[in-house]
């Protein structure tokens, strides 16, 4: 079964982690440019005085920028969410939401940078926005990018040491 941006989304929603901290994810564009990932504050994700816990924010927003980069880029290539950043601005509350952008021309560049096996680091950044449109947090989040060692090799290149 192939994964469509669509089922992509559905069983985000549905993974336990997720569905259980009150993070939604409402859709992936169909050429994997953009997400949209919302956080409902609730019981489970709010902290002692009442607003959103900063755990929930941050895991709102952990893996969605590596996929985007990760389908882009397609089977020839390791891509991993290294680490991230979150500077939280306002009180979280309701439904606050995140919007993740990668353009395909930055794929395309990720992958040139990429090729013959290099390891490539990048920055990426998003805010967390309540219903008014307010800021609540901004986030940064790096991504790692290699082109796989069998691909390098296939090419007739000598893929990095590790």
């Amino acid at each position: 079964m192939k994964i469509t941006p669509r089922r992509l989304a559905i069983g985000m929603s549905l993974w336990i982690p997720n569905l259980f901290s009150g993070i939604r994810v409402r859709r992936y564009s169909d050429d994997w440019t953009h997400a949209t990932v919302e956080l409902h504050v609730n019981a489970f994700t709010r902290n002692f005085v009442g607003t959103a816990f900063g755990g929930s924010m941050s895991a709102m927003t952990d893996p969605y920028f590596f996929m985007l980069v990760m389908h882009q880029l397609g089977r020839d290539y390791v891509v991993w969410d290294t680490r991230g950043e979150i500077e939280f601005v306002k009180p979280g509350r309701g439904v606050l939401t995140a919007e993740f952008h990668v353009p395909t021309e930055k794929a395309a560049e990720l992958r040139d940078r990429a090729r013959g096996g290099r390891k490539v680091l990048e920055w990426f950044a998003t805010e967390i926005t309540d219903r008014d449109g307010d800021v609540v947090a901004r986030v940064r989040r790096e991504v790692y990018v290699r082109e796989k060692r069998r691909v390098t090799e296939a090419r007739g290149g000598a893929a990095p040491a590790a």
